[in-house]
């Protein structure tokens, strides 16, 4: 199947559920995924220095449903609401003394978690398993790239193996997880949708 035969298809699940009237619709969607990613992160094991959450699987969820633009929306929105104050960030946390956090780096590596979800949702890879798979595997690894390094300099740590064993290893097998649901779940909603249609 050629790129231009996917790419002229509907590209994200929000554009075949929700219909896009105005610019207003796509101010609700990215609120809504903001506020998905706020609720998702009250999933929380406490950890140190970096609590395993259920973010990174919001933002999958996020980016993939509303593709690049409008899902990176979403987790800046996200980031910055909580920096205003709102106490939607791991732990009930919210608020600027948040930025100082060792785990602030992963919550800006979100956003371009997110867009690179919905890049590849763009592109259709969310309805085949495998590629859906490829796509939020590689979503899970943006936040590290961003957090990692961000956490070192907060607790002025610079011993690769420390920072790997705090702020990789504890998160990779969970990380994995994370991007299999996403990678089953979306696939499987598209297939539904299509069986839909074909009842019409």
């Amino acid at each position: 199947m050629s790129t231009a035969a996917l790419t002229a298809r509907p590209g994200v699940l929000a554009d075949r559920l929700v219909p896009r009237s105005s610019a207003l619709t796509d101010v609700a969607l990215v609120a809504t995924g903001a506020a998905v990613v706020g609720l998702l992160a009250q999933v929380t094991v406490p950890m140190w220095p970096v609590p395993v959450t259920g973010q990174t699987l919001a933002v999958m969820l996020v980016g993939g449903a509303l593709g690049m633009r409008r899902g990176a929306g979403a987790l800046l929105l996200y980031l910055l609401v909580g920096l205003a104050g709102v106490p939607w960030f791991a732990e009930g946390n919210g608020g600027t003394a948040m930025a100082l956090a060792p785990s602030f780096g992963y919550v800006l590596g979100f956003v371009p978690a997110a867009a690179l979800a919905g890049w590849c949702a763009e592109r259709a890879w969310d309805r085949r398993p495998l590629l859906a798979m490829l796509a939020f595997l590689g979503a899970t690894v943006v936040p590290f790239l961003v957090g990692v390094p961000f956490m070192g300099l907060v607790l002025g740590v610079a011993d690769p193996a420390t920072l790997f064993a705090w702020g990789v290893q504890p998160f990779v097998l969970t990380g994995i997880l994370k991007a299999g649901i996403a990678a089953a779940t979306f696939p499987l909603v598209w297939r539904l949708i299509r069986s839909i249609d074909q009842r019409r």
